[in-house]
């Protein structure tokens, strides 16, 4: 009898641990489950911001212009259940003023903001920060049709491509580029040093790698947004018009002849007129006068113009190997690039066009000079990145997508968009903290 009793016990022993473990089993699938379901509203979220975005560039993206974060909203914005924020960059740190924030910046990214992987020199590239001449020369051959570098990719299993940059990933194909020279210290690319990453030059600020620095879709349409030709300051039967209904016949005259037409009926310049840039530093116009005529002036002929850079939104880092690819000393050019940074800060409502750069820096400023005779630079951005992280209801079911929107055409597409969930959270501790005490109460 005592035997039986005792095999009953172990009996009921055993179906009682497989109850446990079954209903273990099903609390651990009703958690995931759940992280599932936040996930998936996480996902959805991230759609709805991206139509969202589509709406804001649409209204304010126009003509150029770049959303201020005054005009929408980018951070903790509910969708849903489901809470969504667009990772910016701050651009304002110069080597005066380094940025020491352990917090994410918040807002749209400019694509002219960084250099065209496309159009930028071994030289431009060579000056980056941690970059050196024979990577730079590496990429450059990467996109060269007439390579001239014996690299030995077959050692890799594949070639090189030597056609254009199709992505900024393709940066990891160039030989001998390495994760370091591709994202730095900021292995989740959100522009900071988080408590996971460790700089590599015992700074308190982040130490980001060429994906920062560099782009494929900077674009710029030389055309007027209703699709009419812009006027060519190298046109005399363009330009004289224009000059004339906007500042009289006699004053027309006397501009068309300090750009270098020697006649009211001179077909061109007697020296073409290499950018708009140009064309201001020898008018004599004022920075109000320029404005009345800006937009409507181009020097160039092909329907877009590619990889030129905003100095209203580039980063100190791309100013300076902007300026050092252009022949102008480090110290010089570090210096130029630490002006506009700050005189853009101070003047926030005097970036209207590129006029702004000649009053920072001078007339007679040899960056000035070097770039007059160069279309590099601009005002305008027609891509824009929207770098957008969502976390599903009660803060679980973290997802990020990264979007690239153009606006050329005046209507907003996706160009490209790429999940970034995998590289970890990248909202910083604050939002972390305040989530956590939302959801803990």
């Amino acid at each position: 009898m005592a035997s039986v009793l005792i095999i009953v016990m172990w009996i009921a022993i055993g179906l009682i641990a497989i109850t446990l473990y079954f209903a273990n089993s099903m609390t651990l699938e009703l958690r995931a489950a759940d992280n599932r379901s936040s996930g998936m509203a996480a996902y959805q979220a991230i759609e709805g911001a991206a139509r969202y975005v589509t709406y804001i560039l649409a209204n304010y993206g126009t003509n150029g212009a770049f959303p201020t974060n005054a005009q929408f909203t980018c951070q903790n914005m509910q969708i849903g259940d489901a809470r969504v924020w667009i990772i910016g960059r701050d651009n304002s740190a110069t080597a005066s003023t380094p940025s020491v924030t352990t917090e994410p910046t918040f807002g749209l990214i400019d694509e002219a903001s960084k250099l065209n992987l496309n159009t930028a020199g071994t030289n431009t590239l060579a000056s980056l920060p941690n970059m050196d001449y024979d990577l730079a020369e590496a990429i450059v051959d990467w996109r060269s049709t007439n390579s001239t570098l014996d690299l030995n990719y077959g050692t890799l299993g594949y070639e090189a491509k030597h056609w254009p940059f199709e992505t900024v990933d393709e940066l990891r194909l160039v030989y001998d580029m390495k994760l370091d020279d591709l994202v730095g210290d900021d292995l989740n690319r959100n522009g900071i040093l988080d408590g996971n990453e460790k700089s590599s030059n015992g700074s308190v600020g982040s130490n980001p790698g060429l994906i920062e620095y560099t782009t494929v879709y900077s674009r710029e349409p030389n055309f007027n947004s209703d699709g009419t030709s812009l006027t060519n300051v190298n046109s005399g039967t363009q330009l004289q018009p224009l000059l004339e209904s906007a500042f009289g016949s006699t004053r027309a005259g006397q501009i068309m002849t300090r750009v270098g037409y020697t006649s009211s009926t001179s077909a061109a310049p007697g020296t073409p007129l290499a950018s708009v840039l140009q064309f201001y530093t020898k008018s004599g116009l004022s920075e109000g006068d320029f404005g009345q005529i800006v937009n409507d002036l181009t020097a160039k002929t092909n329907q877009f113009v590619y990889g030129r850079v905003n100095i209203n939104t580039a980063s100190e880092a791309v100013l300076t190997a902007l300026f050092e690819g252009a022949n102008i000393d480090q110290g010089t050019a570090q210096s130029a690039a630490d002006t506009l940074i700050n005189y853009r800060q101070q003047n926030p409502n005097n970036l209207n066009n590129i006029s702004w750069f000649v009053t920072a820096l001078g007339q007679n400023n040899s960056v000035v000079t070097a770039f007059a005779g160069r279309d590099r630079l601009t005002t305008k951005c027609y891509q824009f990145t929207a770098d957008i992280a969502a976390v599903g209801p009660y803060g679980r079911g973290y997802r990020r997508v990264k979007f690239i929107f153009d606006l050329t055409d005046g209507t907003p597409k996706i160009l490209y968009r790429q999940d970034l969930s995998r590289l970890g959270w990248a909202l910083g501790p604050k939002v972390r903290e305040t989530l956590l005490a939302q959801n803990t109460q």
